[in-house]
């Protein structure tokens, strides 16, 4: 499955409605931090079925980053059932993102 680039007018469907867990990568493309993370988010994308990967762009989409709480970025967050169940700032390797949406 592909990366999903979320809107806020697509997010009850995307996120919350999801039988998955999701993974929400908040970005921005002048974001060198962001840029290291996203090879990675595109990777889980292709390879696990079993998750919904979702990208923000924080200022194409502030409302959506505002109501998540982001003030720095790259965020990742993970929404299981329509709820938050964790969340991480900063790049991180593949790995440990797999590791945040499994836990």
């Amino acid at each position: 499955m592909s990366v999903i680039n979320l809107t806020a007018s697509a997010f009850e469907q995307e996120v919350m409605k999801s039988d998955k867990p999701v993974l929400i990568d908040f970005y921005a493309h002048w974001c060198g931090p962001c840029r290291m993370v996203s090879p990675f988010v595109s990777e889980i994308a292709e390879e696990y079925d079993q998750y919904k990967v979702c990208k923000v762009n924080v200022d194409e989409e502030p409302e959506l980053a505002g109501a998540f709480g982001v003030s720095n970025i790259p965020m990742l967050v993970v929404v299981k059932g329509g709820k938050i169940t964790a969340s991480h700032t900063g790049a991180i390797p593949k790995e440990s993102i797999l590791q945040l949406i499994e836990s």
